[in-house]
C-alpha cells in the first residue's frame, strides 16, 4: 500500500478501507487547541491539528497557521461568517491544509492538549470516539461563503462610520491632542526616526527589505506585541515593547528592551501581573484604542521626526480583520499622526535590483578583461609581465617544495 506524502509529527493515511486494514482512515496528528490563535501558534508543531475558536480567521493568522505547518485545522467556529469577505479560509486552502467548519465550542472541552485525533473528513475522533463534526471546506463552499460576505460589505462600512462618529465624540482629545498623560520614558525618539513593528500580515518580507534603512538610519525600534517576537526573529532587539503583553514570548520581554504595558483608561492593566511574575519593570499607559494605535501615539509624541510602519493595519479589508471597535481607534489615530507615518509594506515589491548574479559577474570579466588590454600595450606592459611570470614561478617553486 502506498502512503502519500507522510508529514512530519503526523501520520497520514489517506483512502484506507477498514475492511482491507487495520488502521483507520484520517489524518492522524497531536491536538493542539486554544481559544485565541495567535498564541496557539507558539507550540503548533508541524504535522498537528490545530484546534481554534476563530470566527473569520483574517490572513494574519492563517499565515501563522501555515508557517507551522500543521496536517489540518478544526475551527469550532465558522471561518466565514458573512460579515465580510476575509481571506484566511482561501489561504488555508491553497497551502494544502485541509479546515473543517463550525464544529461547535463543545470541542474544546472533548477534546485535551497533547490527545492524538483523527480527522476523517468532516469528523474529528479522539480514539474510536466521534468529538466533532463540522463543514469540510473545498472550493464550492469557499466560493459560495465569500460571494454572500461580498454582499455584506456595505452594512459593514456603514457600522464603521456610525462606530467612528461615536469614537470621535467620545475621545475627542486623541485626535487633536494625542495621548494626555505620556509617562517618562528612558528611550529617546526625539527628532529620530522610529520604526514601529507589528506581527502582522507580510511582516517578514517588509522587515527583510529594511535592512539596509535600518542599517544606514538605525531607527529606535517599537515592537508591539508579537512585534517584539518578529524583530528578534530577524535578528533586531526592540528597543521598547508596547502591548497589552499578551501575545508575547517570556524571551522577547526579557530581551532588555523598555516595556510599556497598555493599560484600558480606568488603569486597569491586565499585562501588568505577568510583568512582575517575570520580574521585570514596566510602565502602565492607559489610553483608549489599540496597542498599534498606542505605539504611533507614543512615537508622535515623544517627537520622531518620522514613524516607519511594518505590519499594521491600513487598509479596509484589515480594518474589518480587527472588528469595528477597533477600526475607529486606528482611522483617527493615522489621522493624526499621518503626517510623520510611512509605510514600509511592499517595499520588496515596489523596488527589486533588475541586476543579476550573472550580469555582475560578466562585467567582472570584462573589466578584468580591459585591464589586461591596457596594460598589454601600455609601455609598461612587458615590465609588469616579467613580474608577475616570476612571482608565478616562485609561487609555483614554493608550493611544489611543499610536498617533496
Amino acid at each position: 500500500m502506498k502512503v502519500p506524502n507522510i508529514r512530519p509529527g503526523a501520520l497520514i493515511l489517506a483512502h484506507v478501507r477498514r475492511g482491507k486494514a487495520d488502521v483507520p482512515p484520517g489524518l492522524v496528528g497531536v491536538a493542539r487547541l486554544d481559544l485565541r490563535t495567535k498564541v496557539l501558534v507558539k507550540r503548533l508543531a508541524p504535522g498537528d491539528i490545530a484546534i481554534i475558536d476563530h470566527a473569520d480567521l483574517d490572513r494574519v493568522s492563517a499565515d501563522e497557521l501555515i508557517s507551522c505547518r500543521p496536517a489540518a485545522v478544526v475551527n469550532a467556529a465558522r471561518s466565514i461568517t458573512g460579515r465580510y469577505p476575509n481571506l484566511g479560509p482561501r489561504l488555508l486552502f491553497d497551502a494544502g491544509i485541509p479546515l473543517v467548519d463550525d464544529v461547535g465550542r463543545e470541542v474544546l472541552a472533548r477534546v485535551s492538549e497533547g490527545a492524538v485525533v483523527r480527522l476523517d473528513g468532516d469528523v474529528l475522533y479522539q480514539g474510536d470516539q466521534a468529538v466533532a463534526k463540522g463543514i469540510r471546506q473545498t472550493e464550492e463552499t469557499l466560493s459560495q461563503a465569500m460571494d454572500e460576505a461580498t454582499a455584506g460589505v456595505e452594512s459593514q462600512i456603514d457600522a464603521f462610520a456610525a462606530n467612528t462618529l461615536e469614537f470621535l465624540r467620545r475621545e475627542r482629545d486623541l485626535l487633536t491632542k494625542g495621548i494626555a498623560d505620556l509617562p517618562t520614558l528612558a528611550t529617546d525618539m526625539d527628532g529620530k526616526h522610529v520604526l514601529v513593528v507589528v506581527r502582522g500580515y507580510r511582516y517578514r518580507e517588509d522587515l527583510r527589505a529594511l535592512r539596509p534603512y535600518i542599517r544606514e538610519y538605525r531607527p529606535v525600534l517599537v515592537a508591539v506585541d508579537g512585534g517584539a517576537d518578529a524583530l528578534l526573529e530577524a535578528g533586531y532587539r526592540p528597543h521598547m515593547i508596547i502591548g497589552d503583553m499578551d501575545s508575547v514570548s517570556d524571551e522577547a520581554l526579557e530581551c532588555g528592551a523598555e516595556l510599556v504595558v497598555h493599560a484600558y483608561p480606568d488603569g486597569r492593566a491586565p499585562g501588568l501581573p505577568r510583568i512582575k511574575n517575570l520580574g521585570l519593570d514596566a510602565v502602565p499607559l492607559p489610553a483608549p484604542g489599540t496597542s498599534e494605535d498606542v505605539a504611533l501615539l507614543v512615537a508622535d509624541a515623544c517627537g520622531a521626526s518620522l514613524i516607519a510602519v511594518v505590519g499594521t493595519h491600513l487598509n479596509v479589508e484589515e480594518f474589518l480583520d480587527k472588528g469595528r471597535p477597533g477600526m475607529a481607534s486606528t482611522f483617527l489615530t493615522h489621522l493624526r499622526v499621518g503626517g510623520k507615518v510611512v509605510n514600509a509594506r511592499g517595499v520588496h515589491e515596489l523596488y527589486q535590483s533588475r541586476i543579476s548574479g550573472w550580469a555582475l559577474f560578466a562585467l567582472v570579466l570584462a573589466a578584468a578583461f580591459t585591464i589586461v588590454i591596457a596594460v598589454a600595450y601600455s609601455p609598461i606592459g612587458p615590465v609588469l609581465g616579467d613580474y608577475f611570470s616570476g612571482t608565478w614561478h616562485t609561487f609555483t617553486y614554493w608550493f611544489t617544495g611543499l610536498f617533496k
